[in-house]
């Protein structure tokens, strides 16, 4: 069985830990603007909300590409950028409903989450459990 992120906003403190694991992780560097999970404020800051991709299955954004740089990582279900096959053209960024894939412009590429190979960092670091990895059943 796959694993998936599950987010619960309300233990979310907005310590923006996730987003400089991400960073760290997949660019090599804390940055939390290379980050692939986002934390969006509400309220002035009252409300935080971590979001990230959702893995969907319609799969906008990997049926969008015209270049099938957008492959089904087999052992986490992830939907993966190759960026040896990805030419930057955004056409996925526009395909996601949920605005979770974006462009990196010091690469020219597209970036979204790949579950960091199925150990998310994200969810390691998240110090109130406002990030898990759970089995995907137990996460809807």
């Amino acid at each position: 069985m796959t694993k998936a992120l599950q987010m619960f906003p309300d233990k979310c403190t907005s310590c923006l830990m996730c987003e400089m694991a991400c960073s760290l992780e997949n660019e090599g560097l804390f940055n939390p603007a290379k980050s692939r999970i986002k934390v969006f404020e509400f309220e002035h800051g009252r409300t935080s909300v971590p979001y990230t991709c959702t893995q969907c299955e319609e799969a906008w954004c990997l049926h969008a590409c015209p270049t099938n740089a957008i492959v089904i990582n087999k052992a986490t279900g992830a939907k993966e950028v190759i960026d040896d096959k990805c030419v930057g053209c955004k056409v996925c960024t526009m395909a996601c409903p949920y605005g979770t894939v974006n462009y990196n412009s010091a690469t020219g590429k597209v970036i979204k989450c790949n579950l960091c190979g199925g150990d998310p960092k994200c969810a390691e670091v998240c110090p109130t459990d406002a990030i898990v990895y759970v089995e995907q059943e137990a996460a809807q």
